[in-house]
C-alpha cells in the first residue's frame, strides 16, 4: 500500500519571471489534473508549501510561486534543470464541464489569477464552449501585473479587463474589480455563469455586485485557499466550518462557498 504523504521529484523545465516576487515555475509533470486543483511543494530541511496550478501541458503543469516564506525562499534559487518534491494534485478544481455553453464571467484579484489561469487559457482556445467569455482581473500597480504574455494573447480571444488599483499612466485602467462589474451585460441571465477568485474581502464585494445583476448563487463559483498543510484533510489546518477545504474545495459553488468567507 502507498504511503500519500510520500512526494516524487519533478525537474523544473522553465521558469517564467512576473514580479520581483511572482515566478512560474514550469515542473514536469504528466497525469490528471485540473484548474484550481494544488500540489504540496517540498523541499528537504525547508518545509512544504501548497501551491495552486495556474497553467497544464501535455507534460507539465506551471505552479505559480510567490516568494514570502522559508520555502519559497529557498525555491527561488533554484534554476531549470533542478527538481523540487511534490505531492498531489489535490483538491477538486476547477471543472470546464460546468460551464459549457454559458455566459461565462471571471473575476479574479492579484495572485487570484493563478489558479483560473487554467480556466482562461482553455476557454480563450476553445471559444465555442462558452457563449462568451469576459475577464476582470485587477493587480495592485503595474508592477504587480502577472502573466503579461498571456495578457497580451488574451486580448483577442475574450472580453478582457485588466485594472490596477491606481497609476498615473493613461494608459492603464484603473479601480477595483467591483468597479467594471455593473457594466456586464448578459443576453440570457439564466446561462450566466460566474467565476470570483481573491482575496475574501474582494470576493465578498465582487458576489455581490454580480448579484445585483440578477446572478444567483448556484450561478457562481469561488475558490477559497487557506492553510493547506497536509492535502488529505488529516491535519485539520484547512478546516472551515464542516469543510475541509483541501478535499471539499478550494472550488466552491457558492451555494457553499457564502458559509465559509471569513
Amino acid at each position: 500500500m502507498s504511503n500519500p504523504y510520500i512526494p516524487f521529484a519533478s525537474e523544473i523545465k522553465a521558469i517564467i519571471p512576473h514580479t520581483a516576487i511572482e515566478y512560474t515555475f514550469r515542473m514536469g509533470y504528466v497525469g490528471e489534473v485540473h484548474p484550481g486543483q494544488f500540489f504540496e511543494v517540498s523541499i528537504p530541511k525547508y518545509g512544504e508549501a501548497p501551491i495552486s496550478v495556474s497553467g497544464i501541458g501535455p507534460d507539465y503543469v506551471d505552479l505559480t510561486i510567490r516568494r514570502v516564506g522559508r520555502v519559497t525562499n529557498e525555491i527561488f534559487t533554484y534554476q531549470p534543470g533542478r527538481t523540487l518534491l511534490m505531492r498531489g494534485p489535490y483538491g477538486n478544481g476547477f471543472r470546464t464541464a460546468d460551464y459549457a455553453g454559458r455566459e461565462l464571467v471571471i473575476v479574479a484579484g492579484g495572485t487570484g489569477v493563478s489558479p483560473v489561469k487554467a480556466v482562461i487559457d482553455y476557454f480563450g482556445t476553445h471559444p465555442q464552449e462558452v457563449a462568451s467569455l469576459t475577464v476582470i482581473a485587477g493587480f495592485k500597480s503595474p508592477a504587480d501585473i502577472l502573466f503579461k504574455e498571456d495578457i497580451a494573447r488574451w486580448e483577442s480571444q475574450m472580453n478582457l479587463i485588466v485594472t490596477v488599483d491606481q497609476s498615473e499612466d493613461p494608459a492603464y485602467r484603473t479601480g477595483l474589480v467591483t468597479k467594471y462589474i455593473p457594466d456586464l451585460t448578459f443576453s440570457q441571465l439564466s446561462k450566466a455563469a460566474a467565476i470570483v477568485v481573491g482575496p475574501p474581502v474582494m470576493m465578498k464585494f465582487a458576489v455581490a455586485e454580480l448579484k445585483k445583476l440578477g446572478i444567483t448563487d448556484e450561478q457562481i463559483w469561488i475558490s477559497q485557499e487557506r492553510k493547506m498543510c497536509c492535502g488529505l484533510g488529516k491535519c485539520g489546518h484547512c478546516r472551515m466550518g464542516d469543510a475541509y477545504i483541501c478535499l471539499d474545495g478550494p472550488v466552491f459553488n457558492y451555494t457553499e462557498g457564502k458559509k465559509l468567507l471569513d
